[in-house]
């Protein structure tokens, strides 16, 4: 007998209200497992509600029929444990807590908790140490175990939390704005992180207004503009100059290298 994987997630009809109007309405968006995708959007397009929507964080208005407007792994109600599986988030507001005297080691660590920092009562298992020192490892951060996040730079420090939210193996790394902030130097350490990580076979969602963010191993592209799904497409269909152009607004030009884009 024949059976069907269901989706990692799927939205439908969501619509997520502020103050009285929506700020984002996505009619159905499906995110299946393996799938590298950037969602790519200006300032405003409602990329940072979406990955709020993802978390939970925010909730969508509910249905009349009383269909789920989200669905998890084909679940319609599902513990954080089995968000924690499905999803690794690194955001900047995460970043801002972790601006603390704790080492990049226990950081990534903490990860297994849920928590900021390690504290008496938690166990680390030998299991959990293992995995720590393979992340750290992965993201080329071994130099910086033992330094404190808050001594590291803001690309340090991202590559940090990134191992950390890789540490339940989650199908999905959701990177929210990854290279916001970042001097040149950190830009291309945290990308070629994120590259790496798509090749080592995590799937990858990457949220950004930045072209140049996209990583070569990211095939879909999603595009959002006033608070709605605009193009949703194979990255050769939409990141072209018209596409772009009429995306944000503005005579693009986008150019190709080895895999990279910028747009000009």
């Amino acid at each position: 007998m024949e059976t069907t994987t269901p989706p990692l997630l799927r939205l439908t009809d969501c619509v997520v209200v502020r103050d009285g109007r929506p700020i984002l309405s996505v009619d159905d968006l499906t995110l299946h497992a393996g799938e590298h995708i950037a969602v790519l959007g200006p300032n405003g397009a409602g990329k940072s509600t979406l990955i709020r929507l993802l978390t939970r964080d925010v909730r969508p208005l509910a249905h009349d029929d009383g269909s789920p407007a989200v669905v998890l792994l084909g679940k319609e109600r599902w513990a954080l444990a089995d968000s924690r599986k499905v999803m690794g988030v690194v955001s900047n507001s995460l970043q801002d807590e972790y601006s603390v005297a704790v080492t990049v080691r226990d950081t990534v660590t903490s990860g297994f908790f849920g928590s900021i920092g390690l504290y008496r009562h938690q166990t680390v298992t030998l299991a959990m140490q293992e995995k720590t020192e393979q992340l750290v490892a992965l993201l080329g951060i071994q130099r910086l175990a033992e330094r404190t996040m808050d001594t590291l730079s803001t690309g340090e420090a991202r590559r940090a939390l990134i191992a950390r939210a890789l540490v339940h193996d989650p199908a999905v790394l959701v990177l929210d704005e990854p290279t916001d902030g970042l001097d040149p130097s950190g830009q291309y350490h945290v990308l070629q992180a994120v590259s790496a990580i798509a090749r080592a076979g995590h799937a990858i969602v990457l949220v950004t207004h930045h072209v140049s963010d996209i990583v070569p191993e990211v095939s879909r592209i999603v595009t959002l503009r006033d608070g709605r799904i605009h193009a949703d497409g194979s990255k050769s269909d939409l990141l072209t100059d018209a596409r772009m152009s009429d995306l944000f607004g503005i005579p693009a030009h986008l150019e190709e290298r080895d895999g990279w884009f910028r747009m000009w």
